[in-house]
This record gives C-alpha cells, sequence and structure tokens, in this order.
C-alpha cells in the first residue's frame, strides 16, 4: 500500500469516529479496493466558498486546510460567490479549482454551453430546505396563488426548477406566473421592497428573508417536492482533474471529513455559518433545530448516477437545462 493510500484511509477512518455506527457508514461512499494511479502538478488548491456553503464552514474551522497542508497542499479561498453559476464561471476562466459544492443544474447547463467541468462527487443533504416564500400580507396563501403575480428565481438553478415543479404540481399553467431572474443579492432587496411578489430560494438567504419580511412558505422542497430534482456537486476543470487527481482524491476526503462534522454538530456549524452570513440568531436556532446531514456519493457510484440522471432528463424535458446530457459522461471519479 502507498503512502497517500495509507494516508487516505487514515482520513476516512478519523472521520468515521465522528459519528457514530450505522449512521457513519451512510455517509461515507464506498471507495475502490486498489488504489488508482494519482497525478499531481500542482501544490496549490484554489477553491471557491460562498456563505452557509460546506466551504464557508471549511474555511473557519481550519482543519480542512491542516489536514491538506500536511500533504503539502496550499488552500486559496476563492469568493465569497452568491451563488453556483459565478462559481462555476470562476471555475470556467481559470480563477479558482474547484467550485462550491454548488447546485447540479447550473453545473449542468455550463456543460451543455460547452464549457470544460466536470463533478467530482456529489452531496445530498437532509432535510431539504429550499423553499418559495412569500409576505404574509400579500394575499398568497398556495401555489395557485402565484397565478399572475412575479416570482423571483435564478435562472437554471434552484429557484427555477422549484417553481416550475411547484406550479406543475398544482397545475398552474407556467405561462401564467412571471419569472423574474435575480440572482440572490438582487432578489433579496427585490423582494423586501414588493418588487416580486415571491420568491425561491435556499437556506439561509431564503430563511433571513423569512424572517425579516414576515414571510411565509407557499412551497418546501423537503415537504413538498415528489422526488429530489437537485444535489450539491463539486465540480473542476476536466484538465485540471486528469492532471491533478491526487489533490482533487485529497480536497474530496477532506470534505468528507468536514462534512461529517457539520452533521454530527448541528448548533456549532450554524453558529459559524452565522458568523459569516451575520444573521439573527433566530435564523440560527431555526436552521440549527433541523439537522442537517450530508450523505457522499462518488462520482461512480452506478445508484446515485441513475437518480441523477432521472432529475437531468426532468430538467431537460421542461427547458430549464436546453437539451438532455447524459450525466455519466461528466462524472470523473478519482
Amino acid at each position: 500500500m502507498n503512502d497517500s493510500s495509507l494516508s487516505r484511509r487514515r482520513l476516512l477512518r478519523a472521520a468515521g469516529g465522528l459519528l457514530a455506527g450505522a449512521a457513519t457508514s451512510g455517509l461515507f461512499p464506498a471507495q475502490a479496493a486498489e488504489p488508482r494511479k494519482l497525478t499531481r502538478n500542482t501544490d496549490t488548491v484554489r477553491i471557491g466558498w460562498g456563505y452557509g456553503s460546506l466551504p464557508d464552514i471549511a474555511k473557519q474551522r481550519g482543519v480542512f486546510e491542516k489536514t491538506l497542508a500536511a500533504k503539502g497542499i496550499k488552500v486559496e479561498w476563492v469568493g465569497p460567490f452568491p451563488n453556483h453559476a459565478p462559481s462555476i464561471q470562476a471555475v470556467v476562466g481559470g480563477s479558482a479549482d474547484f467550485g462550491f459544492w454548488g447546485s447540479t443544474t447550473p453545473a449542468l447547463a455550463a456543460m451543455l454551453a460547452g464549457s470544460p467541468i466536470v463533478f467530482n462527487a456529489f452531496d445530498i443533504y437532509s432535510p431539504r430546505s429550499t423553499a418559495i416564500i412569500a409576505k404574509k400580507s400579500s394575499g398568497i396563501g398556495s401555489v395557485a396563488d402565484l397565478a399572475g403575480r412575479k416570482v423571483a428565481v435564478n435562472r437554471s438553478g434552484l429557484g427555477e426548477f422549484l417553481l416550475i415543479a411547484a406550479l406543475e404540481k398544482h397545475r398552474v399553467d407556467r405561462s401564467k406566473v412571471e419569472f423574474v431572474y435575480l440572482n440572490p443579492p438582487d432578489a433579496a432587496p427585490a423582494f423586501a421592497q414588493g418588487k416580486v411578489d415571491a420568491w425561491s430560494m435556499w437556506s439561509p438567504g431564503v430563511d433571513i428573508s423569512r424572517f425579516s419580511n414576515d414571510a411565509k412558505d407557499i412551497f418546501n422542497e423537503g415537504r413538498d417536492l415528489d422526488f429530489l430534482i437537485d444535489y450539491s456537486s463539486l465540480v473542476t476543470r476536466r484538465k485540471f482533474t486528469e492532471e491533478n487527481s491526487e489533490l482533487i482524491r485529497a480536497v474530496i476526503d477532506a470534505y468528507y471529513v468536514e462534512g461529517a462534522w457539520q452533521s454530527a454538530h448541528s448548533a456549532e456549524a450554524e453558529l459559524l455559518v452565522q458568523r459569516e452570513g451575520k444573521y439573527p440568531d433566530q435564523v440560527r436556532d431555526y436552521l440549527a433545530s433541523l439537522k442537517r446531514v450530508n450523505q457522499f456519493h462518488e462520482a461512480d457510484d452506478a445508484a446515485f448516477i441513475a437518480q441523477f440522471q432521472r432529475a437531468a432528463d426532468w430538467l431537460a424535458e421542461r427547458k430549464i437545462i436546453n437539451s438532455r446530457i447524459k450525466v455519466a459522461d461528466y462524472s470523473i471519479k478519482v
């Protein structure tokens, strides 16, 4: 067994110690019995991050950087990014090597547009908390009431697909609702000022806005969506993956440790996120009460890829992404 394989096994064993019993085995993906030949052409990794994301927690805790430093890898943080699309653009443009565990939907859209990026790993966190919210004073009490209204969404992302899924489930004609395409920094004030009637958004942004605007959920991803359509994903450039698989493997394994810590320490994790996001304690306490858990999947996990393919087909059929895509062709195991 080579040194990198041995240290990787120790890393995973250390992560496993964070969670007890069967719960741990469900969080970490199975690994290949035979280690693959790994490549490395740099000693620095530039990692994107955004508020409330797994990298946000990793950046603040410092364990992630120490883990990689022990392997001679220096971490440079790039961000914060407001959502996954600009994070992907940074990866494509070469100013970052990794995205920030963002939505798979804009990543698929970028791949279809010719961006040379691939998925390296996936995370299903639960419970899901993306939601469509409306002010209690708006007169909107259900998805049906969105007809004739303006709803802020991020294009080809969680916001857009959740709104489409909600309208479809409640048999509201899509043409009856005005989709207002805004990134989160612009959507938040638009919703607060009444320039849009509702907002489809993920945590913690949706929770902050619900609290500060006396709003309520009209449709909640974890409660109301019939099957999971979007996942968290780690993306890099295909060439970087081919030339630096050793670094990618080290980054993925370090994130597995970080995700296990977050899963086992909800209150502490949410306190770190609040420190960066600077939002009220009531929002932090609500998020901590969810006790969200990360479940990771390797890029060659056949059962997961089949589930992901179903979601990608759903997105293509509804024109959220512009055509079908074979997700396995863009999921690269290292």
